[in-house]
């Protein structure tokens, strides 16, 4: 999946505006600007649009889970210079304190079914030999999913 996209579904799934958006960066150390923060939220085909890299998507997220659980001791985490969708599902899953039955009713929610040991191999290191490569669709549907849950609420 595109990082744009996924930032964009974040944002609608927990109707964050510029300055929450801003403030989510900023809490994982990097200063992103209200003009930036609208030109990643651009469509593709907008003159507007800038692309949104792998370390800053994966910055966003960190500052996601510190806004979620709470900052952690000892240095901040360094943001990922490589993303995967294993990573983002992976640290969605950490920001919103989900176990394994948590993920797999919010991927039910939506028509999706992994079973418990598919959903382990997701989050294993990429050199397990039971590692499985979380596909385009697999994200998709736990985003959706998300969205039912947690904005569907109001």
């Amino acid at each position: 999946m595109q990082n744009n996209d996924i930032l964009r579904r974040i944002r609608y799934i927990f109707d964050l505006g510029d300055s929450q958006m801003s403030a989510l960066f900023a809490l994982a150390g990097h200063k992103a600007g209200l003009s930036q923060i609208r030109n990643w939220l651009q469509k593709e085909d907008d003159p507007e649009y800038a692309p949104l890299s792998d370390t800053l998507l994966a910055t966003f997220l960190n500052g996601l889970i510190v806004e979620k659980r709470g900052e952690k001791e000892g240095p901040k985490p360094v943001p990922e210079k490589r993303l995967t969708n294993n990573i983002v599902f992976m640290k969605l899953k950490i920001a919103l304190n989900l176990k394994a039955e948590d993920v797999i009713t919010i991927l039910q929610s939506v028509g999706f079914n992994l079973s418990k040991h598919e959903l382990s191999a997701l989050f294993r290191k990429p050199d397990h030999k039971h590692y499985r490569e979380c596909k385009d669709q697999i994200l998709r549907n736990f985003l959706m999913g998300m969205q039912k849950t947690y904005r569907e609420k109001d």
